[in-house]
């Protein structure tokens, strides 16, 4: 399991809040047998002391699959942990990169970067519950006014002494004052170069870069430096030119390239046993809009999915009715 995840690691979905749910993620594991997925973050307490156990549903045919847990009690994270290894996560994931309100106020999230030692407690403690299975972190640079040449590496250097092995890097800082969760993703600008020396520095760790990738081209030339790359919003909105080479690019993995059209019917059977079992079909669909991005029909595709997703008796046949003309 340890080395699945690893191996899987070279590129990775992020985890998007409101975005990366097991809807999404199968869709995506239809594009990519073998990139690693990330859930939503899912909060210790949530799991701990709201026992909102659903949080930690998934679909066999997601591994490799991994959670990204927020919190910053050890006991807490520990015993979450010992939760989604009980329902056979691959990985366990610290978020140390998230910069919104909500999570600031929990005392986890982006914030942590200013307690590194909280962080090292927490994830001793994740990886006591964890056994074999990897606990990971994301973080971002720094945060507010701290200088990330200086507590980049010694954040680094925390983790590995806790022993993290596997880190993945933001290249941004995140500002927690006076910037919005979306504009930390696109204001901040980005360090690329900074995260690619603590790559040089840490040859013996597992990390990845994240921020900004928008192409599986871009991915490739940062794995010729960095160990993974994590992609976002671009995995998100245009899965299929992220994804759908991916098996072959970045793993050598000689998997047949399903067409646009093909992982549409691929859905077939999700889609019809979600909505058969009292589901909306808006539900599954709405990760789907982005899978002929750039493509004639584009719109179309959207624009039907979107108006009918959400109603009663809504079904795989709106899909069918939505291809593009050359493809139905």
């Amino acid at each position: 399991m340890k080395n699945n995840a690893q191996k899987a690691a070279r590129l990775s979905v992020a985890p998007m809040m409101d975005w990366t749910d097991r809807h999404c993620r199968y869709f995506h594991r239809v594009l990519s047998r073998h990139t690693l997925l990330y859930t939503e973050m899912v909060t210790a307490p949530a799991l701990v002391r709201g026992g909102a156990l659903h949080l930690l549903d998934y679909s066999p045919e997601e591994h490799p699959v991994a959670l990204q847990l927020g919190g910053s009690d050890p006991g807490e994270l520990a015993e979450a942990t010992r939760m989604a290894v009980d329902r056979g996560y691959d990985e366990v994931n610290l978020n140390v990169g998230c910069p919104s309100d909500r999570v600031q106020s929990g005392t986890f999230g982006a914030i942590l970067m200013k307690s590194p030692d909280l962080v090292a407690a927490c994830v001793e403690a994740m990886q006591s519950a964890a056994g074999d299975v990897p606990v990971t972190v994301k973080c971002r640079i720094g945060v507010d006014d701290q200088d990330p040449h200086v507590v980049l590496p010694d954040f680094i250097a925390r983790l590995k002494a806790a022993g993290i092995t596997r880190i993945q890097i933001h290249a941004r800082k995140a500002w927690l004052q006076g910037l919005s969760p979306k504009e930390n993703r696109d204001i901040p600008p980005l360090d690329y170069d900074l995260v690619h020396r603590m790559k040089a520095a840490h040859p013996d760790l597992h990390l990845s870069i994240n921020g900004g990738i928008a192409t599986l081209d871009a991915a490739m030339d940062h794995l010729k430096v960095m160990d993974g790359v994590m992609v976002g919003r671009a995995a998100y909105h245009q899965p299929y030119d992220i994804l759908a080479d991916a098996d072959r690019r970045v793993y050598s993995v000689d998997n047949p390239v399903l067409t646009r059209e093909d992982a549409v019917f691929a859905m077939e059977d999700y889609i019809g046993a979600h909505v058969a079992a009292g589901g909306k079909l808006a539900q599954v669909t709405r990760h789907m809009l982005g899978i002929f991005a750039g493509q004639p029909g584009a719109r179309r595709w959207k624009r039907i999915l979107s108006d009918g997703g959400h109603r009663d008796g809504a079904s795989f046949d709106l899909l069918r009715e939505a291809l593009p003309p050359r493809a139905a």
